[in-house]
């Protein structure tokens, strides 16, 4: 594989590869661009904010434009491209989690004299048709009664089930839920470890109704909400930090549209435990019990689920920037090459097979797989690096195909940048991953030059004090859809459509509303 190493970009900071003609004729090609790109970054928004912005050409080596390239910084979102290459190289494309229902237990007739166990390692993708489709394939084998207790085996990974610095005020919402080997989601998003809460309205003067999306006991449901006729509704739901009780409150119109609202469920084992358990008697199983319990190294498996691979899984894991899949894939990784399915052992992994795709792992911080939390830092040109190595693998088309698109509107395609720099030379052009939090926004990836180079980039901004600036990263990664080689000519700032920002949503954390789509569900 031919690698770039960081000491290459640092060269390109202390020795431009380009210095502006001081001729007074018109700057061309590379000095063109940078005299358009230093006028993007002018904006006033980052006075005092910290700016790191670098373009590499991959088929050259050269670094087109470097600013702040090694500055270490909050990388929000774009911490999970690492995730995702470390996961490639050290699990591979065809990777997938398996779930499996055991027992040791003699089978007399319709009944299974013992306890039933299942046993996780990290699938995010259960659905609760996935757990009936498993409890169906007991009923075929004629159990009807366990005369013992389901017993959860989420042993694959440690207890630990939130990451390093993760703020306290996230815990209730879904895009923060605690990390298994065992949990459920409640859609095709794949959210594990969260569930929808649906309230309809019912009568005027009436309470809507609320019910689970799956249905779980998981969750408690305290419903204080009126339906009314007058007003604008200002309907809440809020769960409870360290709790499962799940408050409605507020006012909902009648005859108005159901209202959806995901929340993190704090014990994803139970959760899933408890699903699987409704799954059973569904199908006319009964148990004596649930809880937890490492299935006997003598259990026969009756019934098993494997997830989609790795490869399908980086499709809703990138363009959806799930967190969630960040981090069940950390610690896939501690389990498989060291045998402990914790961060600590992830994360040493990741940091490994950085390394060897030739970034300098020392040169970051990386505590969590999807950046949620603060301590990460790392710099805009090792994450230039990482995308420029990244494209000589043998995954490099997997890779490139799971990142957001740019303006192209399939929520499944264009993902979190579905919304942004359409109609503009990026449209359909730029694959490349966002980045969210507040006073944080980054974008990292790939774009097709007008001279039909593909130019790998990396923009984090940090610290900022305004709304948040991604039109400032839209113009970058328009300018350089357009940038025409030896031939291009300033340009001034593109102009670029305002992206449809989502509306204010009490998922939205610390109520900001231009967040990517995976904060608000809205997009």
């Amino acid at each position: 594989m031919r690698r770039r190493w960081a000491f290459v970009v640092g060269l390109a900071v202390a020795f431009p590869l380009v210095a502006v003609p001081s001729t007074g004729a018109a700057p061309t090609g590379v000095d063109a661009l940078k005299v358009d790109l230093d006028d993007v970054l002018a904006d006033p928004r980052l006075g005092g904010a910290q700016a790191g912005v670098v373009v590499r050409d991959p088929a050259t080596d050269e670094v087109l434009y470097s600013r702040q390239a090694t500055d270490r910084a909050t990388p929000a979102s774009n911490a999970k491209l690492f995730t995702a290459a470390a996961a490639l190289e050290a699990l591979g494309p065809d990777y997938r989690f398996r779930t499996q229902v055991l027992s040791n237990a003699a089978q007399q007739g319709p009944t299974l004299l013992g306890d039933l166990h299942l046993r996780g390692t990290g699938d995010p993708t259960m659905l609760a048709a996935d757990y009936d489709r498993l409890a169906a394939r007991i009923a075929e084998q004629g159990v009807r009664e366990v005369r013992g207790r389901l017993l959860a085996d989420d042993t694959w990974f440690d207890d630990v089930p939130l990451g390093t610095g993760w703020a306290w005020d996230d815990e209730p919402y879904y895009y923060s839920a605690p990390v298994s080997a065992l949990s459920a989601a409640p859609d095709t998003d794949f959210d594990a470890g969260s569930a929808i809460v649906r309230v309809t309205p019912t009568a005027p003067g009436q309470a809507p109704e609320v019910a689970l999306d799956p249905g779980t006991e998981a969750l408690s449901i305290d419903n204080r909400a009126t339906t009314t006729t007058e007003g604008e509704p200002d309907l809440a739901i809020t769960r409870d930090h360290h709790s499962g009780r799940v408050v409605v409150t507020g006012t909902v119109l009648a005859g108005a549209e159901p209202v959806a609202e995901w929340v993190a469920v704090p014990d994803a084992t139970a959760y899933a435990t408890d699903v699987f358990a409704r799954a059973l008697a569904a199908h006319g199983i009964t148990v004596t019990g649930t809880g937890e319990a490492a299935a006997p190294q003598d259990a026969r498996e009756l019934a098993a689920r494997e997830s989609m691979p790795l490869r399908e899984l980086l499709v809703p894991f990138l363009k959806l920037s799930n967190n969630g899949h960040a981090e069940v894939l950390v610690k896939a990784m501690g389990r498989e090459r060291t045998g402990e399915g914790s961060w600590a052992a992830g994360t040493g992994v990741l940091a490994e097979e950085l390394r060897g795709l030739g970034v300098d792992a020392d040169a970051l911080r990386l505590v969590d797989g999807s950046g949620l939390s603060r301590m990460d830092g790392v710099t805009p040109d090792q994450l230039a690096l990482l995308l420029d190595n990244a494209s000589q693998r043998p995954w490099a088309q997997t890779f490139y195909d799971a990142l957001p698109v740019a303006g192209a509107p399939d929520r499944v395609v264009g993902g979190t940048l579905r919304s942004r720099m359409a109609g503009t030379a990026a449209a359909d052009n730029v694959h490349a991953k966002t980045g969210s939090l507040t006073g944080v926004t980054s974008l990292s990836g790939y774009v097709t030059a007008a001279d039909g180079r593909r130019l790998v980039f990396s923009v984090v901004f940090n610290d900022f004090l305004s709304d948040t600036p991604q039109d400032l990263e839209d113009a970058i990664a328009v300018r350089l859809a357009e940038h025409n080689g030896a031939a291009d000519q300033p340009r001034g700032r593109p102009r670029v459509p305002q992206p449809r920002t989502a509306p204010d949503d009490p998922r939205t954390p610390r109520d900001e509303s231009a967040l990517e789509c995976a904060w608000t569900k809205s997009c």
